[in-house]
Order: structure tokens, then C-alpha cells, then sequence
């Protein structure tokens, strides 16, 4: 089980590394999701995966969950949502500011300017 768990982490880092790269605002916006959502498993996996047992110390369990963990996870999705929501509004506002939702707006001042050089010649 902590085996898949690691993979499945594994794979939501990189999936959200490999979005976070691209050129485009919605991509970017997915990858910081994906890679909170590993973030959380990772979180909640570093509490003990201890199947039915209760987040509760008590003297006559012996098997417990610790509770922080899942404490900070449910903390962590809550400020993740309203994170997704801010940067989501941010893109919304940028794609009617400029028209465009590519991230790096060097490369189309660079190839206007170059177009009104040549114009000019």
C-alpha cells in the first residue's frame, strides 16, 4: 500500500511539474493543483497508514492515526481551493487584459517590435 501511495504521488508531482511548464495559463493553473494535491497525500501519508484505527490516543487503543496530519490536510485544501480561485480569476483577468493566455509576453513584444523594424526598412 505505501508502495502505490509513493508511485501515485510520484505521479501527480511530475504530472503537475510537467504542466506547470507549459506556455499557457490554464496548464500552469492545473499543474499548482495537481501538485498540491501530492503535497496533501504526501501529508496524509506522513501520519502512519494505519487502516480503522481512530485519530484518538487513548490507553486502551494501541493502534492510532495521528491527527495532525490530517488536520493539516484538510487546512491545506481549503487554502488550495481559494488559491485555484484567486490565480483562476488573475488568468480570466490577463486573457481579456491581453487576448491571449500565453504566459511569456517577452517572446510577442520581441516578435512585434521585430515586424515594425522590418516595416520601417
Amino acid at each position: 500500500m505505501e508502495a502505490m501511495l509513493a508511485v501515485a504521488i510520484g505521479l501527480l508531482f511530475g504530472c503537475g511539474v510537467y504542466l506547470m511548464l507549459r506556455a499557457r495559463t490554464l496548464p500552469v493553473i492545473l499543474g499548482l493543483a495537481l501538485i498540491s494535491y501530492a503535497v496533501n497525500l504526501f501529508l496524509f501519508a506522513s501520519g502512519r497508514l494505519v487502516i480503522n484505527a481512530p485519530p484518538i490516543i487513548h490507553a486502551d487503543i494501541k493502534h492510532y492515526t495521528d491527527p495532525i496530519p490530517q488536520a493539516l490536510v484538510l487546512t491545506a485544501i481549503v487554502i488550495g481551493f481559494g488559491m485555484t480561485a484567486y490565480i483562476l480569476t488573475l488568468a480570466l483577468r490577463g486573457l481579456s487584459e491581453s487576448g491571449d493566455d500565453h504566459i511569456d509576453m517577452v517572446e510577442k513584444a520581441e516578435s512585434t517590435s521585430s515586424t515594425q523594424v522590418k516595416k520601417r526598412h
